[in-house]
């Protein structure tokens, strides 16, 4: 045998080793499982905000099995907290984080620049940047639905509305109700109590109780918490719930519920970031895409709402309805919108409240 040839065996043996290794190495890079982390800013309890982003981060798991490797925090305050809770999960190797309240926005946006091989979802805000995404659910769309079967079935015209903090995502689900409301029963007017959180019970509770003492007979409320339902429940009264249906909590008052689904939306972007795909965007999604649904109706409503119901959100879904049809005008009667619809430029920097909706707002 040649020293040649044996050369060339040699080297043809260690190129076969090399290409093993190879293809070892990138199968197992194939297999790493992708690191999602999750903020939440409240407990994950059984019903709510959070609750619906934990159920959407199960069924991201479910989707996508041993591709993802996903863990969370609850109770995130918004501010500093929620800046060294994104920078803790980033440098624990997570490369896809979901951000998921308005007051993580900043927060999100000062880590990502630190991070920039890590992808970022923020949800409900308005600011991107390369490796940051943000997310909506068009809620008021389903507000306005909920509005048309509060309308219906009010018999003082008062209806209460617990509202966490006056910004354009909670005024826009207070305005579209209450355009809903009032396409049906134009006397009745919607009054707020703000509890300025997103998640506390017991001022929560305090809310609805005041405006079931003002003489609301129907109450629904934007916080976290089941407090408002249950205090319909206790006064015999009607509630319309939001994030989750909250039936088994206020089985005789929940009327309906305005939820929001998240699922679907958190596996698309992981399998996006999975295969290389993704980009930074903004996703805005509402009842035609299922990110936004009214459920859980009670047995006190009448067959001839819920029929009334579903032909205004078929018209919703083909975009022959908006809630914010023209004309649009403030509770002090100035017209905001003469033709058209509110566009979601316009949606987004919502200030003020519409014909309808009792009080001043205040100033954040």
């Amino acid at each position: 045998m040649s020293g040649n040839f044996v050369r060339n065996a040699l080297s043809a043996a260690a190129l076969v080793l090399t290409l093993s290794a190879g293809t070892t190495a990138v199968a197992q890079a194939q297999e790493t499982p992708l690191k999602v982390g999750f903020v939440y800013v409240s407990p994950i309890g059984e019903a709510g905000w959070s609750w619906q982003q934990e159920v959407g981060r199960r069924e991201l798991v479910e989707a996508l099995g041993d591709k993802v490797e996903t863990q969370y925090v609850e109770d995130v305050p918004e501010g500093a907290d929620a800046e060294r809770v994104i920078r803790d999960l980033a440098q624990q190797g997570n490369k896809l984080i979901f951000t998921t309240s308005f007051g993580y926005m900043n927060p999100t946006l000062k880590v990502a620049r630190q991070f920039p091989d890590v992808t970022f979802i923020h949800s409900t805000g308005y600011k991107t940047a390369d490796n940051v995404g943000v997310t909506n659910s068009r809620f008021y769309e389903a507000r306005y639905l909920a509005g048309i079967v509060a309308g219906k079935m009010t018999e003082s015209n008062i209806i209460g509305y617990v509202g966490a903090f006056p910004i354009p995502e909670v005024l826009q689900g207070i305005n579209a109700f209450t355009r809903g409301m009032r396409s049906v029963n134009p006397e009745a007017e919607v009054r707020v109590i703000w509890a300025n959180s997103w998640y506390d019970p017991g001022k929560e509770r305090d809310a609805a109780l005041a405006l079931l003492g003002q003489g609301a007979d129907v109450v629904t409320h934007h916080t976290d918490s089941t407090a408002t339902v249950q205090a319909a429940e206790e006064r015999g009264k009607y509630a319309v719930a939001y994030h989750s249906d909250m039936s088994r909590f206020a089985p005789n008052a929940q009327l309906v519920a305005v939820t929001h689904h998240w699922g679907d939306y958190f596996t698309n972007v992981a399998r996006q970031v999975l295969d290389g795909t993704w980009e930074s965007n903004m996703v805005w999604g509402g009842l035609k895409e299922g990110m936004a649904r009214v459920e859980g109706f009670g047995p006190a409503v009448p067959a001839d709402v819920l029929a009334l119901v579903e032909e205004k959100k078929q018209e919703i879904i083909n975009g022959t309805l908006t809630p914010f049809d023209a004309p649009v005008l403030d509770n002090t009667g100035k017209v905001i919108l003469e033709s058209g619809s509110l566009d979601d430029d316009a949606l987004s920097r919502m200030n003020y409240y519409v014909e309808g909706v009792a009080g001043k707002l205040p100033s954040r």
